[in-house]
């Protein structure tokens, strides 16, 4: 058996998002001021630094204005600031635009800018470089390695070259070791290691469950006469009926339109496809208008953590943090999640610093949390802590009435002094006899598509000779539960057609895991009933290959 080299350094960072690259840049800062040496390197599982990142996107620059204060003299994509800011209430053939007056001031645009944060995150890598930081991409962290007394030694990369049978193909290597005094988890949304972490260390004793929603986003190229740069449009209602989910269409630089549906995965319908859901929504004529005559260039999905401030769970632990949307640190009613993910990297990093220096290492960073608590972003997230909550409990139009009282509330010094529950969106699903299929049209190859022509321009590659990264514990639950009871909902949550139930050998039916489709969204680890699927890192640098996204 061959032993895995190592590394070692002062910190290591598992993800190269907004809040891997705040972290890391911030540490080098420090370590500059100090003048001392510092040692920092990220792991990124995308073959480059933004291939695996999707979001809409319009970004607060607060934190990066902290961060990076000359930014706008370092050629950031930051580029289209937000000019126009509309909210559309759909019916089946009609819109209403809300009257922006009565939005909540928190939920104003004014000095946001729409851009790719595939690209953001480039510009924040060639930043962090400059700084020293050392960046691994095509390097999934695939294994928590742990000291004798239980805390956070770091992190190994997957073996690469491992046949799908488990034996060792001719081109094997081993991973590589990375030990580190403190370890950074920034993954995203459900990463592997974070649900591992929370496991082990009772991270979620003391909050609720984190929720989520599933975007599945378009780019779109269009005449030079329909875009409108700046332009920033957010839409609910149709065409979801007993489902919680909205629209974005943001004019972004290029003459591009990223547009995009999120579903709330707390639906309760198994036949709803959250997919099919975002083609039906581009033929609503007011949609269908901002991109006619365009061509669709891109295709991506990706999970939201929509649980708010209830959903943080303990931030620091023996050796290590979350930080980001490992932890979870959306605004869900301004769906923005950017500013502070980086803003909680930050916090992160000056408490990691201060250990460091202090020449401690292992230890839990109690200072992280208490600054996070004291920060804005505390502040910010406390204030809308009962928006989604509140149309989880009581639908889309009650649900949006009582949080917008509460964000007016919050507004006016008069917050309220509860906080609604939450639970997990797996627990949502109602059996298939009690609910009606969803007859979905069938995609016209123009405005809309199918799931397979959408995975081929996101770029998704897997090497096919490798094992299966999404794995089910038990084998028999898909055909013996999840398809005569919930008339197998993973083959209509997954946006990317990894699901799929055909006849076996004896007639009887049985599931199909495409693997080599998958976008890396995380749904079916969060939205399968039985909790029976356990996503795991696949071989570095496979899955999607976002371009600008």
């Amino acid at each position: 058996m061959n032993e895995r080299e190592s590394m070692a350094y002062d910190v290591v960072i598992v993800g190269a998002g907004p809040a891997g690259l705040s972290a890391a840049i911030r540490l080098k800062q420090l370590a500059n001021a100090a003048a001392r040496e510092l040692s920092v390197c990220i792991l990124e599982k995308g073959s480059e630094v933004g291939a695996h990142i999707l979001s809409g996107a319009v970004i607060d620059p607060i934190a990066l204005d902290e961060l990076i204060p000359e930014w706008r003299d370092k050629g950031s994509p930051l580029t289209v600031p937000v000019t126009e800011n509309r909210h559309w209430l759909l019916t089946a053939g009609r819109k209403w635009e809300f009257p922006h007056f009565l939005m909540p001031p928190s939920m104003n645009n004014k000095g946001t800018y729409t851009l790719s944060l595939g690209n953001f995150c480039r510009w924040l890598a060639a930043q962090a470089e400059e700084f020293g930081v050392e960046i691994f991409p095509g390097f999934p962290a695939a294994e928590i390695l742990f000291n004798e007394d239980g805390s956070v030694k770091g992190v190994a990369t997957g073996d690469m070259g491992i046949g799908r049978d488990g034996s060792h193909r001719a081109d094997y290597q081993p991973g590589m070791e990375l030990h580190a005094r403190y370890t950074f988890f920034a993954e995203g949304a459900r990463g592997s290691l974070t649900k591992r972490l929370t496991q082990l260390f009772g991270l979620r004793e003391d909050s609720g469950p984190q929720v989520y929603g599933l975007g599945v986003k378009e780019l779109w190229d269009v005449p030079a006469e329909k875009h409108k740069p700046g332009r920033v449009i957010h839409t609910q209602g149709w065409p979801l009926e007993d489902a919680w989910g909205g629209g974005f269409i943001y004019h972004q630089e290029n003459n591009q339109v990223a547009l995009g549906f999120v579903v709330s995965l707390d639906y309760s319908n198994p036949y709803l496809s959250p997919f099919e859901e975002m083609q039906r929504w581009k033929t609503h004529p007011a949609v269908r208008a901002e991109i006619e005559g365009g061509r669709r260039v891109s295709y991506g999905a990706r999970a939201i953590n929509e649980g708010g401030w209830q959903a943080v769970p303990k931030l620091a632990f023996p050796g290590g943090a979350l930080i980001g949307c490992s932890a979870g640190f959306v605004n869900v009613p301004r769906i923005k999640g950017t500013h502070t993910a980086m803003k909680s990297a930050m916090l992160a990093a000056e408490a990691a610093f201060e250990a460091v220096s202090a020449d401690r290492s292992g230890d839990v960073l109690d200072a992280y949390p208490d600054a996070l608590h004291k920060s804005w972003v505390g502040k910010e997230l406390k204030k809308v802590r009962n928006a989604q909550p509140a149309v989880a409990h009581w639908g889309g139009t009650a649900g949006t009435l009582y949080a917008g009282l509460d964000l007016w509330l919050n507004h006016l010094g008069i917050g309220v002094p509860w906080t609604l529950k939450l639970r997990p969106d797996h627990t949502t699903l109602r059996q298939k006899s009690q609910v009606s299929p969803i007859d979905y049209p069938r995609p016209d190859g123009v405005l809309t598509f199918d799931r397979l022509s959408s995975v081929f321009i996101s770029n998704t590659n897997h090497e096919e000779d490798q094992p299966v990264h999404l794995t089910l514990k038990d084998g028999d639950i898909p055909t013996a539960i999840n398809l005569p009871v919930f008339a197998g909902p993973e083959q209509r949550y997954c946006p990317a057609g990894v699901y799929e139930f055909v006849d076996g050998e004896n007639g009887e039916p049985r599931l199909q895991i495409n693997a080599q489709n998958c976008v890396h969204c995380k749904t079916c680890d969060i939205k399968d009933p039985t909790q029976n699927i356990n996503w795991v890192t696949p071989e570095g640098g496979g899955g999607p290959n976002y371009p600008n996204m």
